[in-house]
């Protein structure tokens, strides 16, 4: 099996669901924007995985490649592949599917919970009722046509979608550690003003041990999700 990755930026990569794949006998590999940007072929991939960045989905002026990822993502769902989009991912998804994207009300930055929505539907992924995730975001989106909304949150009303049972887009990062959170923190450090969803370096940096833990399990499970594994009930 294949995974591919489409990389924004160099301080947002896999984290988390590198070891996954690696642990599940996937070939990696990759297109990253900031460098070649070469696309593959869409019957070559079993997974994707769209990555998060500071741009926006709708900076194609200054961003052209843009327009190719979006046709990318859209081609690979099109295509009945396995997506998982993350942040800035989730964006590209939902504008590939129809769905537009624009400035939320608040931007969420730092650990804040989630709360599921539509956990009794049997077909997509289930969060927990309530969970802390890390979140770096700004902007929103209008759920795509077929999409199903399974998380929400105080500040962002569509934290997570489903596209029937093998897409997936997060605005929040379960697969963050402590090193690509400090990545994060060191390359973005500009965004942490005062803010109703906006916490401290500090108090992102010293989030404990086990909240990386409960949310790098997280990931693991909409993995093997999209992977045709069934949750537990």
């Amino acid at each position: 099996m294949r995974a591919h990755y489409l990389q924004h930026v160099p301080f947002e990569g896999l984290g988390s669901i590198e070891p996954w794949l690696e642990n599940r006998g996937y070939d990696i590999s990759y297109t990253r924007f900031f460098d070649a940007g070469v696309l593959p072929e869409v019957k070559d991939i079993d997974l994707l995985v769209v990555m998060g960045g500071p741009m926006s989905v709708n900076d194609e002026r200054a961003q052209p490649w843009l327009v190719r990822e979006t046709a990318f993502i859209r081609r690979v769902i099109e295509e009945d592949k396995a997506v998982l989009g993350i942040c800035l991912g989730a964006q590209l998804i939902a504008k590939a599917m129809g769905g537009a994207v624009f400035p939320n009300p608040v931007k969420e930055i730092g650990w804040f919970p989630i709360e599921a929505v539509n956990a009794d539907d049997p077909k997509v992924f289930r969060f927990p009722e309530k969970v802390h995730v890390f979140h770096w975001h700004g902007e929103t989106f209008h759920l795509p046509n077929g999409a199903l909304r399974i998380a929400k949150s105080e500040g962002c009303a569509n934290q997570a979608f489903a596209i029937g049972h093998k897409v997936i887009g997060l605005q929040f990062h379960l697969e963050t550690t402590p090193l690509s959170a400090r990545a994060l923190v060191e390359n973005c450090r500009g965004e942490l003003v005062d803010g109703q969803y906006i916490q401290s370096q500090g108090q992102i940096l010293s989030a404990p041990r086990d909240r990386y833990a409960t949310a790098n399990r997280l990931m693991d499970e909409v993995l093997e999700h999209l992977q045709g594994k069934k949750q537990a009930p």
